[in-house]
């Protein structure tokens, strides 16, 4: 009989102090980006402690962390034009409470993010369109002592650089850190008009990763068919991959191999288009850049396109700077697109799958999540709990291995096994030290 979670409570988690009221403009940016619900877990050993994620410290803590980050106990709603904003009306965060019969080691055995497990380990989510909640949580005790911490934060409010903000200073609370029961280490920036759009718009860019696919999307992926997997490559392994892709970063590098395995792993025929979608932070890109703790969507849609046998025939140091393109974005590309944004309806911009022949690939590198500490240790494993349409990948670190990656793939049910296959062999022919 498979491994089943039992629901205990559910309850809202108010702000532990009065927030301030009022309502919170959002930018195009955040008008544009998925409109939907972006679940994540983490799994924790048990550590022998017997208050170990003890359900009044994690809701304690979370309380007070909704002070700080406020907007999240608030409700997104329309403002009186129809657009999109966040009311904060302290009303709180959804907060469940549940046990499984998993253990910990099986669990991480047979984790893919897949609707399974999103359904067993994360809150249920209502439709993600005002009015609605933005923040849903879920600790679930496990058979072996162990817990999963879930979460499922509104994609309109933040992005994941957001997240882990917000995850890492309620984390900081939990554990009793004096600093961060005040206030978080680097306080929240919630003026979002920071990104508006300019006067006088000026478009220099055509943004093709805002306008729908010219050709069809394939129904299987229209239809979200995928099979997933997670990956890890050793500290070496990436090490002897950058050193084949001299000048490139750890991303490119690596999102470069796997976007040549996956179009062999497709078999798509030489003259095929291929197209490597990312998003790029541009925090730190913009003039001037923006505050350290900004916390709404700072995250810009970019692409570059080439054939298949470009991609596959040349060494991959070649592909990793064709990827470039996606990764060499500034200030001006950021502003363009806001501005172009101003021209189109941001709230219902093409959100679906992308084409078989395509490759999304997301950066959760340098973000402290996979090191949140809530006083017990830090996770065994964080990741996503579902990919979303096939031809996805994450890259992070892995959770407790210094140097080493974590990649989180969805592919086409067909294509998964000759992947993996032809990932292993390249992985096995790096001149690993």
């Amino acid at each position: 009989m498979a491994p089943t979670v039992e629901v205990l409570t559910s309850e809202m988690v108010v702000p532990a102090e009065e927030a301030p009221a009022g309502t919170i403009w959002l930018s195009n940016l955040d008008l544009a980006a998925r409109r939907g619900y972006t679940p994540t877990v983490y799994f924790f050993r048990p550590n022998g402690d017997p208050g170990f994620f003890a359900a009044d410290v994690v809701k304690g803590s979370l309380a007070r962390a909704l002070v700080t980050f406020y907007p999240l106990a608030g409700r997104l709603a329309l403002d009186g034009a129809g657009r999109v904003q966040v009311d904060c009306t302290g009303e709180g965060a959804v907060f469940v409470t549940a046990r499984s019969d998993y253990a910990l080691d099986d669990l991480m055995r047979e984790f893919v993010p897949c609707r399974e497990m999103r359904d067993l380990l994360v809150p249920p989510a209502p439709a993600p369109d005002p009015p609605c909640a933005l923040l849903f949580v879920q600790v679930t005790r496990l058979r072996c002592g162990g817990a999963v911490l879930a979460l499922s934060m509104h994609h309109s409010v933040c992005d994941a650089r957001g997240a882990a903000h917000f995850f890492d200073t309620w984390a900081s609370i939990a554990r009793g850190d004096a600093a961060a029961a005040a206030n978080a280490p680097v306080p929240p920036c919630f003026d979002y008009t920071l990104l508006a759009a300019r006067l006088a718009r000026v478009v220099l860019y055509d943004h093709p990763e805002y306008k729908p696919e010219p050709e069809p999307v394939d129904a299987a992926t229209a239809a979200s068919d995928y099979a997933s997997a997670v990956i890890v490559m050793t500290k070496a392994q990436v090490g002897a991959l950058k050193a084949r892709c001299l000048g490139a970063s750890t991303f490119r590098a690596v999102v470069a191999l796997v976007w040549q395995c996956v179009c062999r792993a497709r078999a798509l025929p030489p003259e095929a288009e291929t197209r490597l979608y990312s998003m790029i932070d541009m925090r730190a890109r913009l003039d001037p850049p923006l505050p350290t703790g900004y916390f709404g969507n700072a995250v810009v849609r970019t692409s570059v396109s080439a054939t298949v046998g470009e991609v596959t025939s040349n060494p991959v140091g070649h592909t990793a700077r064709r990827a470039l393109a996606v990764t060499s974005q500034g200030d001006d590309y950021a502003r363009s697109l806001v501005d172009y944004l101003e021209g189109v309806d941001a709230m219902n911009l093409p959100r679906s799958g992308i084409s078989r022949a395509h490759l999304r690939a997301i950066s959760w590198m340098g973000m402290s999540l996979y090191k949140a500490d809530f006083g017990w240790g830090a996770p065994a494993f964080m990741g996503p709990a579902i990919m979303y349409y096939s031809g996805f990948v994450y890259v992070m670190n892995a959770a407790g291995k210094e140097g080493a990656l974590a990649l989180v793939l969805s592919l086409e049910p067909e294509s998964m096994p000759e992947f993996r296959k032809v990932f292993a062999e390249e992985l096995a022919s790096l001149d690993v030290i």
